[in-house]
This record gives structure tokens, sequence and C-alpha cells, in this order.
């Protein structure tokens, strides 16, 4: 059942102005191996909270332990199921040609529009009059999949949205099975792109990345985890987008590394070679703030070399200066493993 009682999150990220500390960004963070033992956290990791997008290679799980192979499904296929894509033509054009396979169309979407993440993220901005549609939509791929999921079942592709429809009881049993939360326990709510979402403690988010990891085939889902792993490894392009921290992040782990984004400020990452997951939240829901502290922890944690550390350069952000170009503070993270 949802609770009213507040994570005890702690500092993870401090902005400093003139050296003294001026905005406090609080949260959590877990590091957990695949035999879901607890190695490092800070603050609150028992506390259940939204995982956003963070869950979609869960929500994914289904239709690629069950259909992959009869829908002829790619690495690449599978990574923009799993993803929080930018809405570039390569994600579009994706998306579409996978609906194609059962027959369905943008208009079957029930994910909404906006503007695609490109803009924000490149500093661009779209032509006056510019249109969207739904296959613009970071979560289009997911929704695609869903879709996927409705007809490889047999089941009505409308309302699939809804709880009580036969994919959401599908992908309720497999975000149970790989955080160890049953389904009937799940803290439900909706997410920005309409689907239910699941609140579970970091703990176990970082648990289930690291199931991701194992070779051998998982009880349930075969070799469904590992494959929609490395597939987001593979291809973070599809997954992310240009100038987004997910590409960076799977970029720096050079092949050894999957990483999902969630909205508000949630981060999971797993290491292939190492069989560990860690799954972070700020409380702020701020991206940046939240990059900070988790590149801190991958540091701590000895995952860094320069190579890597040149390539998650870009989540850093430099110091603060005001409009006459003069320095004046600097964001650091603070949490300590």
């Amino acid at each position: 059942m949802p609770s009213t009682s507040l994570p005890a999150h702690v500092p993870l990220t401090v902005a400093f102005r003139g050296g003294h500390p001026e905005n406090v960004h609080h949260g959590s963070l877990a590091v957990v191996d695949a035999q879901g033992r607890l190695l490092a956290s800070v603050g609150d990791v028992r506390a259940p909270l939204f995982t956003r997008s963070a869950l979609k290679p869960f929500q994914a799980m289904p239709l690629i332990a069950r259909a992959a192979d009869r829908l002829n499904l790619d690495d690449a296929d599978v990574a923009l199921l799993c993803a929080s894509h930018s809405g570039e033509p390569m994600h579009v054009e994706r998306a579409a040609s996978l609906l194609a396979r059962i027959g369905a169309s943008e208009s079957a979407l029930a994910c909404g529009t906006h503007v695609p993440f490109f803009f924000g993220a490149t500093g661009r901005t779209p032509e006056p009059g510019a249109r969207f549609s739904r296959l613009h939509h970071n979560c289009s791929g997911k929704h695609t999949g869903m879709l996927l999921l409705a007809d490889s079942l047999g089941a009505p592709l409308a309302d699939y949205l809804d709880p009580s429809h036969p994919v959401q009881q599908e992908i309720a049993r497999s975000v149970g099975h790989f955080t160890g939360v049953p389904p009937d326990q799940l803290v439900r709510g909706i997410d920005g792109c309409s689907a239910p979402n699941f609140a579970v403690p970091l703990l176990a988010l970082a648990h289930g990345f690291a199931r991701l990891t194992l070779t051998e085939p998982d009880p349930v889902y075969g070799d469904a985890p590992l494959r929609i792993a490395r597939a987001m490894s593979r291809h973070p392009e599809l997954v992310s987008g240009r100038g987004r921290n997910d590409l960076a992040l799977m970029r720096a782990g050079r092949g050894d590394w999957v990483s999902k984004v969630g909205a508000d400020g949630v981060q999971a990452l797993a290491s292939f070679n190492r069989g560990i997951g860690i799954a972070a939240k700020v409380s702020d829901g701020q991206l940046t703030p939240l990059m900070v502290a988790f590149v801190s922890a991958l540091e701590q944690l000895g995952w860094l070399d320069d190579e890597s550390r040149a390539a998650l350069a870009s989540l850093i952000p430099p110091p603060l200066k005001n409009a006459a170009g003069i320095e004046v503070g600097e964001m650091r993270a603070v949490l300590k493993l």
C-alpha cells in the first residue's frame, strides 16, 4: 500500500557559491550484486520510490521472452523497446516499422505527444509550426512493445494501458520477479506517458538490474534478461539520443554497462563483468545533480578510468559563472559510499 512517510534521503550533491553551500540535493543510492547482497549504500534504499523509465527493461521482458524470435526482433529493435529516446528519425522510423509488423499504426499508441527530447539535448529549437506525432514521444518504443505483447497474447490492442489488461498483468509479474516485490505489494502509479508504473526500493531496482547481466538463463524468462541488456548496451543511441546521459554512460562503459534513466531523478546501471547493479534517486528530480552524484559513485567504486572519465565529462557541469563571466560557484558530489 502507498505510504505517506517520507524517505530518509541524505545530501548527495551540493552547489557551492563562494565556497559556501547554497543548494543541497538530497537522495539515495544502492549498490547490489546479482544475488541481492547490498554492497554499499547511502540514504534510504528501502523506501519504495517510483522507478519511472528505469523500469523499461522489465516492461519489455514478457515480450522478448515470448515473441522476440517470432517477430524477428534484432538487437536494435529490442533497444528501442526499452528506450527513452530523443525522437530522432532513427527512433521514429524504427517504432513505425515495429508497429507495422502487427498491422498497427501510430494511432494505436496511447502515450500522447511532446516536443522531442532531441531539441533540448542539443540546444536547438523546432522550426515554427513544426508538428510531432506520437512516434516522437520518448516512450513510443515502450508503448510499441506493449502493443506487440498484446498481439502476441491474443489480447485486444485497445485499453492496453489498463492495469487489468493482460499486457499490464504480464508486466507486473515481470517487475515482481526481478525486483523481488510481489505484484500484489507493488506501489502503483501512472507514468508521464500514461502507462502504469511501480515504486520499489532502490536496492530492489539495483538487484533487478544486476540480474540482467547473468549469463545463465532466468528460470522464468530464459535468455530474455541478458538479451535485453546486451541490446541496450550495443545500441545506446537508440535507447537514448545525442547529448543524453544514457548514451554517455553506456559509451563510457565500452560494452560493460547497461544504463537506464528515469524521469524525476532516477538512474540505474549494471556492469556485465561485475554482476553488480546501481540505482539512485535525487529527491528534487533534477538530472544534473543526479549525474554528478552518479559519476562520483562510479569513481568511488573504482569503475572509472581516464577514457571513461573523458566520456562522462559532459555530464559534469562546469564552474558556475555570472553574467559578467566571473566564476562564482560549482557543483560537487558529497556522498560517501
